[in-house]
């Protein structure tokens, strides 16, 4: 018999079924992550990978969050990244979308990756993006909560009351978070700015 081979449609539908679960902070998440940086340029061409940066909540300590770890990778080229990156994560078992930044199918697209446990649980995202795209903004978001905790408290209140109402709606949750994110986003480029720093 003729094994089924899944379609854009059936993954999408898929992974949309994910639950929206937080965890409490876990200081392991750190760890998560450098070994998955080690693993990404111990078997991605070195030619395509620049910097890999941890961002997202559970760069945040303190900080609940999804359990899932965040990592953004600069690449010089997504059509190289397409080409050669994706057929290597793949095979070792990775999901792999060609995503839009914003809305539902325009343009810029970056390539994204879901990496899951042996229970079959998300571990890691792995956005990868060239050096002009707006997700590299996230770095100042990121480094803002960490440094002003109060900030954080509020964005983590927000996470659990919405996580709370859309708990099988990973879509709903995202984009609910989107105004909070950005208007802090604001502040922190305008704080760095100031201070004439910058995210790592």
């Amino acid at each position: 018999m003729k094994e089924h081979v899944e379609t854009l449609e059936e993954k999408v539908a898929r992974v949309l079924k994910d639950p929206v679960a937080l965890a409490p902070y876990d200081s392991h998440w750190p760890e998560m992550f450098e070994r998955e940086r080690l693993h990404l340029l111990s078997c991605l061409p070195s030619d395509l990978v620049k910097r890999i940066e941890h961002f997202g909540s559970t760069a945040v300590p303190g900080l609940a969050a999804k359990p899932i770890v965040d990592i953004l990778v600069e690449v010089t080229s997504l059509e190289e990244t397409k080409r050669r990156i994706a057929p290597i994560l793949e095979a070792q078992g990775y999901d792999y979308f060609w995503r839009p930044t914003f809305g539902d199918d325009g343009p810029p697209f970056y390539a994204w990756f879901i990496k899951r446990g042996e229970d079959g649980n998300r571990t890691h995202h792995i956005h990868m993006v060239e050096s002009h795209f707006e997700h590299w903004d996230r770095l100042f978001f990121r480094d803002y909560l960490i440094e002003h905790p109060d900030v954080a408290r509020e964005y983590g209140d927000l996470k659990t009351k919405l996580a709370g109402a859309n708990p099988h709606d990973r879509v709903a949750y995202t984009q609910a978070k989107s105004e909070f994110i950005a208007r802090v986003t604001d502040t922190a480029k305008r704080f760095y700015r100031k201070t004439q720093s910058s995210p790592a």
